[in-house]
């Protein structure tokens, strides 16, 4: 077996999916060369400038401007600007000589497959062999691409279809021809999978591959059928988004951001190859394509903003019987009222299903569509059913995929279900029902397992052995839980604290649980890992706990609540035991506290953190400026300019600093370099985060030294003062902010010290106690954490 290690990659074609790509391959540390076309006339600039069509800044200039336009775009592609040092440029004319010294190429250029054949002739002249090919279409079948194609490129050559934005979408679709080795089908889908953080899916090479077959027909059925049932586009957002686990954008939305012209070139792809009348285009499909109505991209489509009379903006959206754009009107059903205080999604899908109301009906008959076409999608586009429920949720970010929503249901019930709406199912569902088997999948002890059909029996789901998924283990394994937390063996002398308040956030029952998990550990384990698997590793302390004090006036309890935060991420600190912190997404407020009081981090790649208190008025209070402060006073070098560390992190709290990556944590100090680790793909977290606290554990733990750091006092204070007046005279801030400003700026000067002192954390955390509850009593904070609670936004007062 040939040892594979990709140190560079080969990305022919800049365009948006290519120059992405490339991007994301920095993102994980592997050089690359992104080529494309040299252009075959002057800009109108390049003339003024005397330039010539052989100047190499010409030459070059479609693959650098496309580079520059997906750096500068928002979100980034990118996890840290410094990263796009790993990319360099050139032309398919004068680079291809290039390719030589990469260990994988990936063809990304237009969707033409003459197009693709010219570049893979070029290809084949200058790869050294051995190396591995793959296309990025999404379209063209993945096997007509081998015609004059020598036996090495044939064997080396697969499909790796990235979702846009590559960063951001899980997905990374993984389509072997009949040609391919299989060495180079398992390489690709372990890569993907450990280096990429993809969620790899093996495909059969059909139109369209699986996670687009099943999203495009999930959206265009919806089209065909929505005029059925008389429902609005925003109403018909509100019953397909976060109700059903799907992205905010639910439908309507997410066809103006991706662009109504690429789905419509999916679909029209699919019908020429499939025949089927689902995919093709709507009469109001084909009119916003005549008027360009293609979304975002061309400022309106099924929604578009305007400007009224009176200055304000308003988004409206498009009646689609009579084509013109109308004010949104309140989306409101019974059917959904019901689900409100059910918090797994899952749990919803019976109740959706049996309502009376226009909701209950759309439910039934979407479902029974997708049912029934992807019960007959097997074993066409896949054999196995997981595979399509993995590509629906990395791709499409359905937090269920199609068999999963059904189990959810009761695959019996939805078979009645179906045959009410007038579909029935594959004869496979069928002969599992007879069999006895009552569901897709089941869980068999901490196994995964689901319903093989070609043995028709169940087999346990492959790839899911390196993974620790808490789903699986809590039945078993929990250790000690309440209502909002739960600590669960992992195993090897390993626990695990588990969140499970909403959107987990730090309340009484989280801090409880903290405690409660890491004297367990002390007592019976060798290690603590702190991690979850929900959409955010957590939002920070309970706001609605601080507010009702605060306005209750309660400032004993709120006293005692912001000690005991306090006291509990010292004890993460000082603990007999190593422990881990494992955050994901975002880690905001007092889930960066914790992070910030662990002995290592292991960090998702995309983890959005920072202490973001001031955006309620408050300073963090729950250890985050302390050890702010405290890092500002390790980072210190005898003859540098002492005040800038410190001033660089009073910024980072004052501005309400996010990173907008794990690097971006590393580059803000909220994770440490060389201590702490990033993990790419998320569904390993937990994994890696315990073989880190494994690790620990074997070096001989043994708990930190509490030891005094140095404050500035007046010194701080000073340069603090001056910068808060400018800000204020240039009306940067309000005075409010200046009051809280001036709050961090004591804290993290220690006070009103003469001279330079050395501190204990104990000193700072008291003042930073002191001070938030001060705050608290302000009427300013309560209307800015009221708006946070009623808005989910900050409020500038």
């Amino acid at each position: 077996m040939q040892k594979r290690i990709i140190n560079k990659v080969a990305v022919l074609g800049s365009g948006i999916m290519g120059s992405r790509i490339a991007c994301h391959l920095a993102n994980v540390g592997v050089e690359s060369v992104l080529l494309d076309i040299v252009p075959r006339e002057l800009t109108p600039e390049e003339e003024k400038k005397g330039k010539t069509l052989n100047d190499p800044e010409v030459r070059n200039r479609i693959v650098n401007t496309s580079l520059q336009t997906a750096l500068k775009s928002n979100p980034s592609p990118i996890f840290s600007s410094s990263f796009s040092s790993r990319i360099s440029t050139g032309n398919f004319e004068d680079d291809m000589s290039k390719i030589a010294d990469c260990d994988w190429i990936i063809e990304v250029v237009v969707e033409r497959l003459d197009i693709k054949k010219i570049v893979f002739d070029s290809v084949e002249k200058h790869r050294k062999p051995g190396t591995l090919i793959s296309s990025n279409t999404s379209g063209i079948p993945i096997h007509l691409m081998l015609e004059g194609r020598s036996d090495d490129f044939q064997k080396n050559f697969i499909g790796t279809h990235f979702f846009n934005p590559p960063r951001y979408l899980p997905l990374l679709e993984i389509i072997p021809t009949p040609k391919t080795d299989p060495e180079v089908v398992d390489f690709f889908m372990k890569y993907g999978d450990r280096y990429l953080g993809k969620q790899t899916v093996l495909c059969k090479d059909t139109p369209a591959f699986i996670a687009n077959r099943i999203g495009i027909f999930s959206i265009m059925s919806l089209f065909h059928s929505m005029k059925d049932f008389g429902l609005s586009v925003e109403e018909i957002d509100k019953l397909t988004g976060p109700v059903i686990g799907r992205p905010k954008s639910a439908t309507f939305r997410t066809c103006d951001v991706v662009g109504l012209d690429t789905l419509v070139h999916v679909a029209n792809g699919l019908h020429k190859a499939t025949g089927a009348e689902v995919f093709s285009l709507p009469d109001f499909i084909q009119k916003m394509m005549e008027n360009q109505w293609l979304g975002s991209k061309s400022g309106q489509g099924f929604y578009k903003k305007v400007k009224n009379e009176d200055g304000s903006s308003e988004i409206l959206s498009l009646d689609l019987s009579s084509m013109e754009y109308v004010s949104q009107k309140k989306a409101k059903f019974a059917t959904l009222e019901q689900t409100k205080p059910i918090d797994e999604v899952a749990d919803r899908f019976k109740v959706l299903c049996a309502g009376k109301d226009q909701a209950g009906a759309f439910y039934r008959k979407s479902f029974s569509a997708l049912f029934d076409y992807v019960s007959k999608s097997i074993p066409e586009i896949s054999d196995e059913l997981f595979r399509i429920d993995q590509g629906m949720r990395a791709g499409f970010g359905w937090q269920h995929g199609p068999f999963q929503i059904w189990d959810a249901i009761g695959v019996e019930r939805g078979v009645k279900m179906m045959r009410a709406e007038g579909f029935e199912p594959a004869d496979w569902v069928t002969k599992m029902l007879e069999s006895g088997q009552k569901s897709f999948y089941k869980l068999n002890g901490t196994s995964l397992e689901y319903y093989d059909i070609q043995a028709s029996k169940s087999a346990v789901v492959p790839g899911l052995e390196d993974l620790i998924i808490l789903d699986h283990l809590r039945g078993s394994k929990t250790v000690w839980e309440n209502n909002e937390c739960a600590v669960i063996d992992l195993g090897d002398g390993i626990l695990n604290i588990e969140f499970r308040s909403k959107m987990n956030s730090l309340g009484g029952g989280v801090l409880s649980g903290i405690n409660k998990g890491i004297e367990i550990a002390e007592k019976d384990f060798r290690g603590v890992v702190i991690a979850n698997q929900g959409a955010n590793f957590s939002v920070g302390a309970n706001l609605m706990m601080v507010f009702m004090m605060a306005v209750e006036q309660e400032y004993d309890e709120l006293n005692f609540s912001i000690k005991y935060f306090q006291d509990t991420m010292m004890r993460a600190r000082y603990s007999t035991i190593p422990v881990v912190v494992a955050p994901h997404q975002m880690a905001l407020g007092g889930g960066c506290e914790l992070t910030l009081h662990a002995d290592a981090v292991q960090i998702a790649g995309e983890t959005y953190m920072g202490l973001v208190e001031f955006g309620v008025g408050v300073i963090p209070g729950g250890g985050g400026t302390k050890e702010l402060t405290r890092r500002s006073a390790l980072r210190y070098e005898k003859d540098d300019v002492e005040l800038n560390v410190l001033r660089e992190n009073f910024y980072r709290i004052a501005m309400a600093k996010v990173s907008t990556s794990a690097e971006e944590a590393f580059e803000n100090g909220y994770v440490i370099r060389g201590r702490d680790a990033i993990t790419m793909n998320r569904e390993r977290l937990i994994a890696d985060a315990k073989s880190k606290a494994i690790a620990l554990a074997e070096q001989g733990y043994t708990m930190p030294a509490k030891e005094k750091f140095r404050v500035l006092g007046r010194q701080s204070l000073g340069m603090f003062e001056v910068g808060i007046n400018q800000m204020l005279e240039g009306r940067y801030i309000s005075p409010h902010e200046v009051k809280m400003a001036r709050k961090l700026a004591y804290v993290m000067s220690g006070g009103d010290l003469s001279e330079p002192t050395n501190v204990s954390e104990q000193y700072l955390l008291d003042l930073e106690r002191e001070a938030f509850l001060s705050l608290c009593t302000e009427k300013k904070t309560l209307e800015r954490i009221q708006h946070m609670l009623q808005t989910g936004k900050p409020l500038r007062n």
